[in-house]
Parts: structure tokens; C-alpha cells; sequence
């Protein structure tokens, strides 16, 4: 039987479907972080994310009323993608009671500041950082 294939083209289809995940484009691969807002805390309440790479932020509000991610700062720098943009308003993202978000972007180099806005939130301890190296 013979082969239709060259060894060259076999060589180099070998190549690709052997080659490891690790070697595909970083810039496709995101990484999940989640975020829980909860009555007056954030967990974690300080982030701290790759510069350059794509990341997913899972915003999930299991307090009892509900909250935002204010960080406009952050989202300002940030390169975000057009199915999340809609999701963030004057640099915050709000949910009510029970709801969740996915916002994916990919972060500027830098450290940011991020509170919840609603009356005294911030005072009772929901607030924090993000660092982006």
C-alpha cells in the first residue's frame, strides 16, 4: 500500500497534533478567578492578575441585598471584551442578590483600588486591591 502522504507532510501533521498544550497561543488561554461578593467583603479582597493576559472574572453576589465591583480605574486600563463590556457600568459591575457575572479581559500592568459603592459598604470592609504585573 502506498502512502499519499509525503514524510514531510507527515512529519509536520505529527508536529501539530503532538505538540502539548503548553505550546498553544497563551493569548487564547484564559484563566478563571472568582470573586464573591458577600455581606460587607470581598473574597479574595485582594487580586492579583497577569499583565497581558486574558483572564476571566467570576462575580458571584451571595449577599443578602445587593452589591458592585467598583474598580474603574481597572476597567478603564483594561482591554474588555464587547460581551462584557455591556456588563460593566461607570467602571462597576452590579448584581443583585443571588446573581453572577462573567467578565473577561485581559489587564494593564498596575495596582488599583476597588470598593463597593452602595451607602457604607466600603465602610463596613467591602473594599480592596488589585495588582496586575
Amino acid at each position: 500500500m502506498k502512502c499519499s502522504f509525503s514524510c514531510s507532510s507527515l512529519v509536520a501533521i505529527t508536529l501539530v497534533l503532538g505538540a502539548p498544550a503548553s505550546a498553544q497561543d497563551d493569548a487564547t488561554l484564559s484563566a478563571r478567578v472568582d470573586i464573591v461578593l458577600a455581606d460587607f467583603s470581598f473574597t479574595p479582597s485582594d487580586l492579583r492578575l497577569s499583565a497581558g493576559k486574558k483572564v476571566v472574572l467570576h462575580f458571584s453576589n451571595q449577599g443578602s441585598g445587593g452589591h458592585n465591583f467598583s474598580a474603574p480605574d481597572f476597567f478603564a486600563a483594561a482591554t474588555i471584551d464587547p460581551a462584557s463590556a455591556r456588563l460593566i457600568a461607570n467602571g462597576k459591575v452590579d448584581l443583585k442578590k443571588g446573581t453572577s457575572a462573567d467578565i473577561i479581559l485581559t489587564p494593564k500592568a498596575g495596582h488599583y483600588s476597588v470598593k463597593c459603592t452602595h451607602f457604607l459598604h466600603s465602610g463596613f470592609g467591602m473594599k480592596g486591591g488589585i495588582i496586575v504585573e
